[in-house]
């Protein structure tokens, strides 16, 4: 007579909700690459190349030797970067907080970076992220930017929004 014996391995994994602190009108760009260790002075160099006058604190999580890297030109925002790259914890991921500068001036050279991997979402409203955590680490799943759109905009508001974009230097017509 032969006896099966049938062995279950049950994984674990937690699910949590981090919020990005950041004062009211920083803009956030949350991301991850590889190689931290030069990665976030690169990106350094990139965003004060990018736009005359920005200011911004950069950190990044490096999985080996487990710590939080950052940099930037306004210690108040490096501070503040470095302290939300460690609340996610997730391995090579960045953390961008910024001033003078909105994401869509330097996304394109944030993502052009060779270390880069990808970038999770950038914008000045509130952030969350929902981040997994395993028995090796942890990893963001995805990011929550502002509140859920109740309704379509009408005429009145569309005038106003393409008035807000002229006024702020871009045009659509």
């Amino acid at each position: 007579m032969e006896t099966v014996i049938k062995i279950f391995v049950v994984m674990v994994m937690r699910i949590e909700v981090v919020e990005i602190e950041k004062p009211a009108g920083v803009e956030a760009i949350i991301g991850q690459g590889n190689f931290s260790i030069f990665t976030v002075d690169d990106l350094a160099k990139a965003l004060l190349t990018a736009v005359p006058g920005i200011k911004f604190g950069i950190a990044m999580n490096e999985a080996k030797p487990q710590l939080t890297r950052f940099t930037g030109n306004d210690r108040g925002l490096e501070e503040l970067a470095a302290k939300n790259a460690l609340k996610i914890g997730a391995g090579h991921v960045f953390v961008i907080l910024m001033k003078n500068a909105f994401p869509i001036n330097v996304l394109n050279t944030i993502k052009s970076h060779p270390a880069v991997v990808m970038v999770y979402g950038a914008s000045e409203n509130p952030l969350q992220l929902i981040v997994a955590e395993t028995e090796l680490g942890r990893a963001v799943l995805g990011i929550v930017d502002g509140k859920a759109a109740t309704r379509i905009e009408t005429e009145d508001q569309r005038k106003e929004r393409r008035e807000l974009v002229e006024k702020i230097g871009y045009t659509i017509d």
